[in-house]
C-alpha cells in the first residue's frame, strides 16, 4: 500500500513540476530568424495629354526614378486611362535603368484624374529583423533550444542576395526553354577568371576565351 501511495504522489509531483509545454519553435531544426519581405508603394501622377507624356513630363519621372535608386526588387505600373500610349514612355524611360513595367497596377489611394496617369513603384525589401541577436550567452542549452542567433547569418545572407525579394514569398517557376550558355557561363567563369584581385590577378592567370571549335 505504501509502494502505491509513494508511485502516486511521484506521478503527481512530476506532473506538476512540468507542465505541457506550449509551441516552442527554438526546440526544432528550422531557424526562427528568417527573412521578412516587406512591401511599400511609391506614386506620382504625370500629365498625360493626349495619351502621352510630353518632355517636361518625361523629365520628371526620370527625376523621381532617380531619387528613388529604382533598381532589382523594384516593380513598376502605370495606371490610368492612357496606359497604352503613355505607358510605352514610362518604359521607355524606366529602360533606361534596366527595369520594364509589369501588367497590372496594384490598388492605390484616391483615383487617377483624367488627362493623367500614375506610375506606381512597389518596392519589396527582404531584411531578418532582430539579427545578429545575443540576448543569451553561447553556452550548452539543457532545454535543448537554439541560440538566439542561430540562422542569422544564413538567413541574412540569403536577404542581401536574392536580386527579387518578392521570390521567397512566391517563387519563381522555370523556363521551358533552357539556355546553355547561359548556365555554363558561370562555370566558365569559375574556372578561367582570376582568383585573386582583377589587375595582378590579369598577370597571373589572365582570362582565356571559350574554344568553341573543339566542342570544350
Amino acid at each position: 500500500m505504501r509502494t502505491h501511495f509513494a508511485i502516486v504522489l511521484l506521478a503527481s509531483a512530476f506532473a506538476v513540476s512540468t507542465p505541457a509545454q506550449a509551441d516552442q519553435p527554438t526546440r526544432g531544426m528550422q531557424a526562427v530568424n528568417q527573412p521578412v519581405v516587406t512591401r511599400s508603394d511609391y506614386t506620382i501622377d504625370l500629365s498625360a495629354p493626349g495619351g502621352t507624356l510630353p518632355a517636361a513630363e518625361l523629365a520628371r519621372l526620370d527625376s523621381w526614378f532617380r531619387g528613388l535608386s529604382l533598381g532589382f526588387g523594384d516593380h513598376i505600373y502605370v495606371d490610368g486611362d492612357y496606359v497604352g500610349g503613355a505607358g510605352a514612355d514610362v518604359a521607355r524611360v524606366a529602360g533606361n535603368y534596366g527595369m520594364m513595367v509589369s501588367g497590372g497596377a496594384p490598388v492605390t489611394a484616391g483615383g487617377v484624374q483624367p488627362g493623367t496617369v500614375r506610375v506606381v513603384v512597389a518596392r519589396t525589401r527582404a531584411t531578418v529583423p532582430g539579427c545578429p541577436n545575443w540576448d543569451r550567452p553561447a553556452s550548452p542549452d539543457f532545454a535543448n533550444q537554439q541560440m538566439p542567433n542561430f540562422g542569422c547569418a544564413v538567413s541574412t545572407n540569403l536577404a542581401a542576395m536574392v536580386a527579387d525579394p518578392q521570390d521567397l514569398i512566391y517563387g519563381r517557376s522555370g523556363g521551358a526553354v533552357v539556355d546553355a550558355v547561359t548556365g555554363a557561363k558561370a562555370i566558365h567563369m569559375y574556372r578561367n577568371w582570376p582568383l585573386t584581385a582583377i589587375n595582378p590577378g590579369q598577370s597571373l592567370r589572365p582570362l582565356k576565351e571559350p574554344n568553341t571549335k573543339e566542342g570544350k
